[in-house]
């Protein structure tokens, strides 16, 4: 479901939160347009955090620590790597509103992200919104390869150690399928999201400040159960 927002009705990080918190979420047309979608699909994708799951192949690049992966350190370059066009995804939905009001969340500690660096470039990354004990995928970028994928487990990683129930990643991809992602109906949603609002879960419970090796993730993961 989604009904049009006209361009001149603000939007605060407020009222951001609370459409979450209701199971809504906005989107655009394209990077020019300056209305907003509110979005409530019929089916959610999920990623339950107690069956997430990482190829064997990832999992050697990942102990590898070919990628550092940081936290809240460039958001910005996140959100550009994200509205960036590629292959497959030829616009973007990422636009001005988008970009202002997820800064506005970042700055009141709402809204995170996940940089992955090969050398001194930024290669991937991703951003969400968290709300209680539930954490909202936003959008994931990569310039190089697995990049998007290393960033997806580390944010497992620190969901699981932080007390997160729920990692909501609206849509199901093929790409995110591989992790174990599943979709489930509205109501269902909802009864997960309801949960996940209850009691409060701790983003920084994994170093914020330093990069965490990838074989301290994956041995979170492990004793987790990931």
């Amino acid at each position: 479901m989604a009904n049009r927002e006209t361009a001149l009705i603000e939007i605060t990080p407020e009222v951001l939160l609370k459409a979450y918190a209701c199971g809504i979420f906005p989107m655009a047309e394209s990077a020019d347009d300056p209305a907003l979608f509110w979005i409530e699909p019929e089916k959610r994708g999920v990623i339950p955090l107690d069956r997430f799951h990482i190829p064997a192949r990832l999992v050697r690049t990942i102990r590898s620590d070919r990628f550092t992966v940081t936290v809240d350190r460039d958001f910005d370059g996140v959100l550009d790597g994200c509205a960036q066009p590629w292959p497959g995804r030829p616009r973007t939905w990422i636009n001005t509103r988008i970009r202002t009001l997820y800064r506005k969340l970042y700055e009141r500690r709402h809204c995170h992200s996940l940089e992955v660096y090969e050398g001194n470039a930024l290669v991937g990354g991703l951003y969400g919104v968290t709300l209680g004990r539930a954490f909202f995928g936003e959008s994931m970028f990569h310039r190089g390869r697995d990049a998007s994928k290393v960033a997806l487990v580390h944010l497992v990683a620190r969901l699981k150690a932080g007390g997160f129930k729920l990692l909501d990643t609206q849509f199901v991809t093929d790409h995110l399928r591989t992790f174990g992602a599943i979709e489930v109906p509205r109501r269902q949603y909802h009864k997960l999201l309801e949960a996940a609002l209850s009691g409060e879960a701790d983003f920084g419970a994994l170093d914020l400040k330093r990069p965490v090796p990838g074989a301290q993730i994956l041995a979170r993961l492990a004793r987790d159960g990931g």
